[in-house]
């Protein structure tokens, strides 16, 4: 009995969500056929108790839009939100960014936007007031700096990314590197060493097998923030991932049982060093995302209530 209980608060520290709840797979395969697009976040929620928040990648969302996705989860949903792409070494157009920010840099729309400090200043600035509503309502979970491929070893160093860290030092960051060579040899050590030391959240992931220099390896665990564990899976097709043209393609893959009985020993495994671990799918074609992610839930022991049967399903 008592190991039972273990499980189960091991499980309870366990978030498990999608990488955003608006995919067009999601909306043709997995939503109630007919539901307004108001009613899906209302709708995931009740499957679900975290997301990571994709659109914030392209804008800054509106603060009045944050707060209705407030009103319309539950009091313990956490929203963790992926920082823009300007932030995260991504080539960036002008028209990315808030017109009153474009105009203030005065820029063209198809200008490329240099990464500087006072770029970033204003970027966070812009993002200040929509992440406030979401501390305020006690559920902003984790900001998630998802760097480029092109951010590599022979390229840049770590400590580029010091001064936007330092401007988001009251928030948990979440740091995806998407370049091998991060985490290669004696880089591993220095890259883990350099993400405890800003209490930055090493992002964990589940991929393809293949060697790659955009691949990051699926066999490290790294715990280096003691509040909080990430782990993001991307499915294992190794040629969707390199030659996908779209999100969807890069990330087709179904998980089989079998390997979601891995993911939950893997999640359990980074519990043991972290208070909360956030298990993010991002394979995100079709339905495959909530499905694998419902499937998660269910082999961690969490309760999870099927979803409704409506009328227009059918």
């Amino acid at each position: 009995m008592r190991h039972f209980d273990h499980n189960a608060r091991v499980a309870e520290r366990i978030l498990v969500g999608t990488a955003s709840w608006s995919d067009p797979g999601f909306v043709e395969f997995w939503y109630p056929k007919k539901m307004r697009p108001a009613d899906r976040l209302g709708w995931y929620a009740q499957h679900f108790n975290m997301v990571e928040v994709n659109s914030t990648f392209y804008s800054v969302p509106d603060p009045m839009l944050v707060r209705r996705w407030c009103d319309t989860t539950p009091s313990n949903f956490v929203f963790n939100v992926k920082l823009h792409q300007l932030l995260s070494y991504h080539s960036t157009s002008a028209k990315l960014l808030p017109p009153v920010l474009q105009k203030k840099l005065r820029l063209e729309k198809n200008a490329k936007v240099a990464l500087t400090k006072e770029t970033s200043e204003e970027m966070l600035e812009a993002l200040a007031p929509s992440l406030e509503v979401l501390r305020r309502a006690g559920k902003l979970g984790v900001l998630l700096l998802q760097l480029s491929p092109a951010f590599s070893p022979r390229q840049h160093k770590l400590n580029e990314l010091e001064n936007v860290l330092r401007m988001i030092c009251d928030f948990p960051v979440a740091v995806e590197l998407r370049n091998r060579n991060w985490v290669e040899g004696e880089q591993l050590e220095k890259t883990l060493e350099f993400l405890g030391e800003h209490n930055a959240i090493f992002v964990n992931v589940d991929a393809p097998a293949k060697k790659h220099f955009t691949i990051m390896p699926s066999g490290l665990d790294a715990n280096t923030n003691k509040n909080v564990a990430y782990l993001r899976l991307h499915g294992r097709d190794s040629r969707a991932y390199l030659t996908g043209k779209t999100v969807a393609a890069r990330f087709n893959y179904d998980y089989s049982d079998a390997e979601i009985d891995e993911v939950a020993a893997r999640s359990k495994k980074l519990a043991r060093n972290a208070r909360e671990v956030h298990v993010i799918f991002n394979n995100n074609a079709r339905d495959y995302a909530p499905h694998a992610a419902l499937r998660l839930r269910k082999a961690l022991g969490q309760l999870v209530s099927p979803p409704p049967q409506t009328a227009e399903l059918f």
